[in-house]
């Protein structure tokens, strides 16, 4: 094989791994991180995994957690918040979406 030949190969080979990104999310965790990013990155950083400017990183968050302060601005009982703050208020238009929001978040 000439050497243009090997190179444009292993070109296309690296081109398609790089493109391949990431793994993908399941269709409810993918509408759980559009429902994240729409709704909670104003507060929360855009990366679950991080604190954001205001909210604490939301990463693992379980759906009894996120029913209670999403919907109801609560905390499940016997649950230690992140932050001593009762800044979040409750998001009555997200309840749909708690179980895909649990889904990206887990």
């Amino acid at each position: 094989m000439p050497r243009a030949s090997r190179f444009l190969a292993l070109l296309l080979m690296a081109s398609a791994v790089v493109g391949c990104g990431g793994p993908t999310l399941d269709p409810e965790a993918e509408r759980g991180r559009q429902v994240y990013l729409a709704q909670c990155t104003a507060c929360h950083a855009t990366d679950p995994a991080q604190a954001g400017p205001v909210g604490p990183p939301l990463k693992g968050s379980t759906r009894e957690l996120l029913e209670s302060k999403v919907l109801r601005g609560t905390y499940p009982p016997g649950y230690r918040p992140k932050r001593p703050t009762a800044v979040m208020p409750p998001q009555p238009q997200v309840a749909n979406d708690i179980p895909a929001l649990a889904a990206y978040l887990k």
